[in-house]
C-alpha cells in the first residue's frame, strides 16, 4: 500500500515537473494580446470597428510573427473604467498577455495605465483621444489621435473662413474638455467669439434641450464634439430642431461625422465641415484597398476607429518583428518609438519622445458621392503632432 501511494506521488510529481518544464516552451510559442473594447453600451460601434479591423489585418497578414503564434483575447468592458481595470488585471495575471490594447474611451485607457507600468506590458491605445494618456505610463503607445490635433486646426479654419460667432456643445468628460479648450484657444486667437457653451452628459445624452439654447444664441456655427457612435443621434435632433434650416453650420473634430454612421444622418449632414485624421473617401490606393476589404468582410464602411485598430495591430506585429518575437516590454516599446508607415489614413509615425501618433489632419466637407454621404477632404495639414502634450 505504502509503495503504491509513494509510486503514485512520484508519478504525480513527475507529471507536474513535466508540465512546468513544458509550460515556458508553450508560452514562448504564443504571444497573447488582450483586446479590451466596449462591445456593448453606448460606445459599442467603436468596439465593433476596432475588433473588425484587428480581424481583417490578421486575415491579411496571418497569425504568426517572428515564429510566434498570435492569439487575441477579446474582452468587453462596456466603456466602464472599473471593468477595464479588472479585465486588464485578469489578462495580465491569468492569461499572461504580452500586450493590452483597445481602450474605447479615455477613462478606460487611464484605468489600465498603472497596471501596464507595474507589469511592464505595452498598452496600445487604439481609440481614446485625450492628450494626457501617454503621459500616464511609459508603456503606453497610441495609434488613434488626440483631440488637440483636430480641434486646433478646425479652430484656425473657422476663424479664417467667415465664422465669427460659435456656440459649443461638447461631451462632459476629458476628451470633450480637450476638444473645447483647443478649439476655443485657436478660434478666439483668430478673432472669433464663443456665444454659448454647453456640456452634455457622456452617457445617453438627450441633445434636444441643449440644441434649443444653441439656436437661441444665433451663432454662425455650432462646434460639436461627441464620441464616435453618438453623431447620428446628434444630427437627428439637430434636424428635428430645425437648426439645419436656420443656416447654423456644424463644425468640429471629425468624431461627430463618423464614417460608419454618416449615411444614416441624411441630408441634414450635408455641408458639415470637420477636421479629422481619416475619411473613407481618402483618395490613396492604400485606403481604397482597405475600404474594399473591410466592406467585403463586414458589409459596412470603416471609420476612424477601424483605422486606429488596424494600425494598432500592425504596430504590434512590426514591434515583434524588430525584437525577433521577444516580448520584453522595454524592448517592445523601444522598437515602437519612431516607427513610421503608410496607413489607410496617410503617412503616420510614432513620436519617439511622447509615444503619441503623428499624422495628417484633413479638413473635410460632407458631400454626396454616387448617392452616398462622404467626408470629402479639401485641405491637408501634414505631420501634425499633439499640441496638447506637455514636454516633461
Amino acid at each position: 500500500m505504502f509503495m503504491s501511494i509513494r509510486s503514485h506521488m512520484l508519478l504525480a510529481t513527475g507529471a507536474v515537473a513535466a508540465m512546468l518544464a513544458f509550460a515556458p516552451a508553450h508560452a514562448q510559442e504564443t504571444v497573447k494580446i488582450g483586446l479590451i473594447l466596449p462591445m456593448t453600451g453606448g460606445q459599442a460601434s467603436t468596439g465593433k470597428q476596432i475588433d473588425n479591423a484587428v480581424k481583417l489585418y490578421m486575415q491579411q497578414n496571418g497569425d504568426t510573427v517572428a515564429g510566434k503564434k498570435i492569439e487575441v483575447i477579446l474582452k468587453d468592458d462596456a466603456a466602464v473604467p472599473d471593468n477595464t481595470k479588472r479585465l486588464a488585471q485578469e489578462l495580465i495575471v491569468n492569461d499572461k498577455v504580452s500586450f493590452i490594447a483597445g481602450f474605447g474611451v479615455t477613462p478606460a485607457a487611464l484605468a489600465a495605465a498603472p497596471l501596464a507600468t507595474q507589469a511592464k506590458v505595452p498598452e496600445i491605445v487604439m481609440a481614446a483621444g485625450t492628450s494626457i494618456i501617454t503621459e500616464r505610463s511609459p508603456y503606453i503607445v497610441r495609434t488613434s489621435f488626440t483631440l488637440a490635433q483636430s480641434s486646433t486646426i478646425i479652430g484656425d479654419w473657422a476663424a479664417k473662413n467667415g465664422i465669427k460667432k460659435v456656440a459649443t456643445l461638447t461631451s462632459d468628460y476629458a476628451p470633450g474638455n480637450d476638444a473645447l479648450n483647443f478649439f476655443k484657444q485657436n478660434f478666439t486667437a483668430g478673432g472669433g467669439e464663443i456665444v454659448e457653451e454647453v456640456k452634455v452628459p457622456l452617457q445617453n445624452p438627450d441633445f434636444a434641450p441643449f440644441l434649443q439654447r444653441m439656436k437661441d444664441s444665433k451663432p454662425d456655427a455650432v462646434f460639436v464634439f461627441v464620441p464616435a457612435g453618438q453623431g447620428g443621434n446628434f444630427m437627428k435632433q439637430y434636424a428635428e430642431r430645425g437648426l439645419d434650416k436656420s443656416g447654423i453650420k456644424v463644425i468640429g473634430p471629425g468624431d461627430v461625422m463618423d464614417d460608419d454612421l454618416l449615411n444614416g444622418m441624411g441630408d441634414a449632414a450635408l455641408g458639415t465641415v470637420t477636421a479629422h485624421l481619416y475619411s473613407a473617401a481618402h483618395p490613396s490606393a492604400a485606403n481604397k484597398e482597405f475600404v474594399a476589404a473591410y466592406k467585403k468582410a463586414f458589409g459596412s464602411r470603416p471609420g476612424f476607429m477601424a483605422v486606429g485598430g488596424y494600425d494598432g495591430i500592425r504596430l504590434i506585429y512590426e514591434a515583434l518583428k524588430k525584437t525577433g518575437g521577444k516580448t520584453d516590454g522595454d524592448a517592445l516599446i523601444a522598437a515602437m518609438k519612431g516607427m513610421k508607415w503608410e496607413s489607410p489614413r496617410g503617412p503616420i509615425s510614432i513620436d519617439p519622445e511622447t509615444r503619441d501618433i503623428v499624422q495628417n489632419i484633413y479638413i473635410r466637407k460632407v458631400e454626396k458621392v454616387d448617392g452616398e454621404l462622404y467626408n470629402v477632404e479639401f485641405a491637408t495639414f501634414e505631420a501634425v503632432k499633439d499640441s496638447g502634450k506637455t514636454k516633461k
